[in-house]
């Protein structure tokens, strides 16, 4: 089977500074994939090669059978992109918006109708069509993006920060959007600073830093590799982090200390393990 994404040995340098160095990845069809990192790590830079708004300065790109480089048209046809920035027309309706989008693509008027209150419908947005996009709330907008994203019937969709600022009770509505389109087959590729989004939605991860990917794979894999017990030992006002194989090891270790004051064992996650091999929280 055709990989949906695959990154072989990309480098992105701006201003002979390198932003991307030696990347190489593939995605499967199928899955959600989860990329990770700080600010600056490179992650926004290898979202627009992906998406052909940026040339990649080596390697090959390769999505949906498209290079990014030859064949940027066949890749645009074959992606729906949600960015963190809202990109929908605020003075035109919800409708308005999505028929301008289906022209755009050249989608036939009478199959562009139906997908439209499709996607409106799969969104729940479907009563509020005739609305101006302007008096719309946050999460409605971003529902309308992904609406709009999907109305082309793209095999994969590129979602960039897709619920950072909106409220909790939006997001898990959203985390919910994006697990049934990923049911009904849609590849997706996700980044975000929500550490519990990432373990509710994807299935493998990868983690860039400083321009590199240092690590990949699922959290399970993460956990056994970095350690699935978690030592925390209160140090003045931070805290102290040590791995261990288990839990099991971990408390044993916690029983042998002759002052357990300020100390404590829980599983590890995936914002511990992020934060061991970049030295730095999500923000």
């Amino acid at each position: 089977m055709t990989a949906a994404v695959a990154i072989q040995c990309v480098h992105k340098v701006y201003n002979n500074v390198p932003v991307v160095n030696d990347l190489s990845l593939t995605i499967e069809p199928g899955e959600v994939f989860g990329l990770l990192g700080p600010n600056g790590a490179g992650k926004s830079t290898t979202i627009r090669m992906l998406t052909t708004l940026t040339q990649p300065t080596q390697g090959e790109i390769v999505v949906a059978g498209y290079d990014v480089i030859r064949q940027p048209f066949g890749v645009k046809k074959q992606i729906g992109v949600v960015l963190q920035q809202t990109s929908v027309d605020m003075d035109l309706t919800v409708w308005e918006n999505m028929e301008f989008h289906g022209r755009m693509h050249h989608i036939p008027k009478s199959n562009r109708e139906k997908e439209i209150v499709r996607w409106l419908e799969y969104v729940e947005l479907a009563d509020r069509r005739n609305d101006l996009v302007k008096t719309l709330s946050g999460g409605m907008k971003r529902r309308l993006q992904i609406a709009r994203a999907l109305l082309h019937q793209p095999q994969i969709l590129f979602l960039d920060e897709p619920t950072v600022g909106l409220d909790p009770q939006t997001r898990r509505r959203l985390w919910e959007i994006i697990k049934g389109l990923n049911q009904q087959g849609m590849t997706i590729l996700l980044t975000t600073h929500y550490m519990e989004e990432v373990e509710y939605l994807c299935h493998r991860i990868g983690i860039m830093d400083s321009g590199s990917l240092i690590e990949l794979g699922t959290l399970e894999e993460f956990r056994q590799r970095h350690g699935e017990g978690l030592l925390m030992k209160q140090n003045g006002d931070r805290w102290d982090y040590q791995f261990f194989p288990t839990m099991q090891d971990a408390k044993a270790y916690l029983e042998q200390q002759p002052d357990k004051t300020g100390m404590m064992v829980r599983p590890s996650n995936l914002e511990d393990i992020f934060v061991e091999l970049t030295g730095r929280n999500l923000d």
